[in-house]
């Protein structure tokens, strides 16, 4: 259907849905949309069109979807006088967004971005928003250039990425610090002039807190922006030392997400980094692991194996010792007895990780080169267990180094169907 937008006007978009502008002025977030071009707002996600002159357009609205007209300004004046003192720091600059979910850290990320780029600097965004990623699949801290304005983050696909195999950051505080300084090293590097960091909305609670303070005092960037409705980042505004600090507001327009619509838009995200994929084999002869205890050891000689099958009852169909623990896997028709399991502890003196056969299937792994650079992502379709080979579903088509397990659990159709510690335990 045609629209008929007065200047000055905002028109809130709710996906999935398509805008094509047929005459007028149009921006959003700061990148102009030019006449004929089309614009699509995913499931799930909500953009405003800030109407500049008059504009007419056309409106495609899918399942779901929604179009209204709004008299406020997409962007708000504390983010305008912001981005003009930020853009004024010495270069290069880094740039951290702090706030709560649904405070609109990525809209003003977004709009960042766009002011660098229009202002002809070196640009870079890195994408620590572990559940809600839009530069990177889900799990990662991904990475890219941006040559021109972006109407929404997730049409940058990701250069560089690390791969930390949770969408909490409360279970991988360790590896988003680390991964996040490295990155950011790697970029200023690479000769950015201006870089752009998202972060996640974990803000409230000591924990958060804590974890927020040490994140900006690792990343050690040139400002700190903090988006906030009442005060929850005060404890960690106050605690940031040796930073300019900038408080801006979070717009009244933006949309809250369920927690079904944010497990959507993961799924979408995954799809995107999984077209193309086919299934592959890897040999742990040939790739090291990290993450799961299988592969971490050697394989059961047979009289230790032999052993092993007198305590249980069963012969498993795989087993491998570390140092510390046992790895043993039944097939999915076996059962074995609390009391069978403690006789193994006892007997090898080592701890015992004991899963099914197939209950791998679904895996989220993430997939480096020999020089630890991320290449992709990939779900474990099976384990050949005698082989010691892995089927991994996955469109890399370089040469694979090393294969990185999450807890992450994903089914045929890229929707996460829970976490799984079916490799976890005993890892040294």
């Amino acid at each position: 259907m045609k629209c008929v937008i007065d200047e000055g006007k905002t028109l809130l978009v709710d996906g999935p849905a398509s805008v094509s502008l047929i005459s007028g002025k149009l921006s959003v977030l700061g990148a102009p949309l030019r006449i004929g071009e089309r614009l699509v707002v995913r499931e799930g996600k909500r953009l405003p069109l800030w109407v500049k002159k008059r504009v007419t357009v056309e409106l495609m609205l899918g399942e779901g979807a929604s179009a209204n007209e709004v008299d406020e300004e997409t962007v708000p004046s504390s983010w305008e006088d912001a981005a003009k003192k930020i853009l004024s720091i010495n270069k290069p600059v880094a740039v951290m967004v702090l706030g709560g979910m649904d405070s609109g850290k990525t809209s003003f990320c977004t709009f960042l971005v766009n002011e660098a780029v229009t202002n002809k600097l070196r640009t870079g965004v890195i994408d620590a928003d572990l559940g809600q990623s839009d530069v990177g699949p889900p799990s990662t801290v991904g990475f890219n250039f941006v040559n021109e304005p972006v109407k929404d983050l997730f049409d940058v696909d990701a250069q560089d990425a690390v791969f930390v195999g949770s969408t909490s950051p409360s279970r991988a505080i360790e590896k988003v610090t680390e991964g996040l300084v490295r990155l950011k090293d790697r970029v200023i590097e690479a000769g950015a002039d201006f870089l752009v960091i998202n972060t996640d909305g974990w803000v409230e609670g000591e924990e958060a807190a804590a974890y927020k303070v040490r994140l900006a005092e690792k990343v050690a960037p040139s400002a700190v922006v903090g988006m906030q409705r009442r005060n929850e980042l005060t404890p960690i505004l106050d605690s940031l030392h040796d930073v300019k600090v900038f408080v801006i507001d979070s717009p009244q327009l933006i949309q809250p997400r369920s927690r079904e619509k944010r497990k959507l838009l993961r799924g979408l995200s995954y799809k995107k980094y999984l077209k193309g994929a086919k299934t592959q084999s890897f040999s742990l002869g040939w790739v090291k692991v990290e993450g799961s205890i299988f592969g971490a050891g050697s394989p059961l000689p047979r009289k230790r194996l032999e052993t092993l099958s007198n305590l249980l009852g069963t012969r498993p169909v795989y087993a491998e010792e570390t140092a510390v623990a046992l790895f043993i896997v039944l097939r999915q028709s076996k059962q074995v007895t609390e009391e069978q399991v403690k006789a193994v502890e006892e007997h090898f003196g080592k701890g015992v990780k004991l899963i099914q056969e197939g209950d791998e299937e679904g895996l989220l792994v993430g997939m480096k080169d020999e020089e630890d650079m991320f290449l992709g992502i990939g779900i474990v379709e099976g384990v050949d267990y005698k082989r010691r080979i892995l089927k991994v579903y996955t469109p890399v088509s370089e040469k694979v180094s090393t294969l990185c397990f999450s807890q992450i659990k994903l089914d045929e159709n890229c929707r996460e169907i829970g976490l799984s510690t079916v490799y976890s335990g005993y890892l040294m």
